[in-house]
């Protein structure tokens, strides 16, 4: 019986990451795998948008600049160093977890690849720290390869995990992806698409929980997008059915 750690969008919450994954006894204190994860007892799937804090405050902590300017080559340089040293990071773990740790490819993602789409946050901030052409600075060509051979999507018995949802056009990062509201409002026009494609249980990210994760049981499906308060979602797929439950972690300020 494997156990399931789910972790919505990390969004540069790197401290907040490592927070829940040592709370669900897969990370320890040197940021290595536990043995309980390198044996398979345990995997851990992280959902995507690892990178591109999600409001102003965010980047403050995570580059400590007070008034974070987007224009500023400078505030871009300090943003992209920071989230460089961690996604390094949490490669490492993945590499020495031994193909349990699973790390989807969210459409943050694939913008700072590829610099197709400017993308912002809720505060007014253009995610630019990452494109050459805007004063960022461009990812390392390991860390932009190993970002961009990371999947969207992730099936083990039966469960289905990716940073939209359930349906294939859902994992497509394209000029329909942003111009059409289906990425965000799919789960309240078309919750039986987990049905139709034949899952037994999904667990998606992308939509902002701001009361906390929500587990659409009727549906059987589940929105995590909630690290940045503390939670994250355990699952143990058994015969007849999926176990889940809602675990809550202390937030320390940890940087990550």
């Amino acid at each position: 019986m494997t156990r399931i750690v789910a972790i919505g969008d990390v969004h540069a919450e790197y401290g907040k990451l490592w927070q829940a994954l040592r709370h669900a006894g897969a990370a320890d204190a040197s940021y290595l795998p536990t043995p309980a994860l390198r044996s398979g007892h345990l995997r851990v799937v992280l959902l995507g948008d690892l990178v591109h804090p999600k409001n102003r405050d965010a980047y403050t902590r995570l580059t400590g600049i007070e008034d974070y300017d987007a224009r500023n080559p400078d505030h871009l340089a300090r943003a992209a160093r920071e989230q460089i040293r961690a996604l390094s990071r949490i490669r490492r773990f993945t590499e020495q977890a031994g193909g349990y740790v699973i790390v989807l490819r969210g459409n943050h993602d694939q913008a700072a690849l590829d610099h197709k789409f400017l993308l912002g946050n809720a505060s007014g901030i253009e995610h630019a720290e990452f494109d050459p052409e805007r004063g960022g600075k461009a990812l390392p060509d390991s860390l932009a390869e190993w970002l961009g051979g990371l999947p969207k999507e992730f099936v083990i018995d039966g469960v289905h995990f990716a940073h939209v949802g359930p349906a294939p056009w859902l994992q497509e990062y394209d000029d329909m992806f942003y111009q059409s509201k289906e990425s965000k409002e799919w789960w309240i026009t078309n919750p039986d698409y987990l049905e139709r494609a034949g899952y037994r249980f999904g667990v998606y990210g992308h939509t902002v929980m701001k009361k906390g994760i929500r587990v659409f049981e009727d549906y059987g499906f589940a929105l995590i997008d909630a690290l940045d308060l503390g939670e994250y979602l355990d699952l143990v797929p058994l015969p007849d059915s999926v176990e889940w439950e809602i675990m809550r972690f202390a937030q320390t300020t940890d940087a990550g």
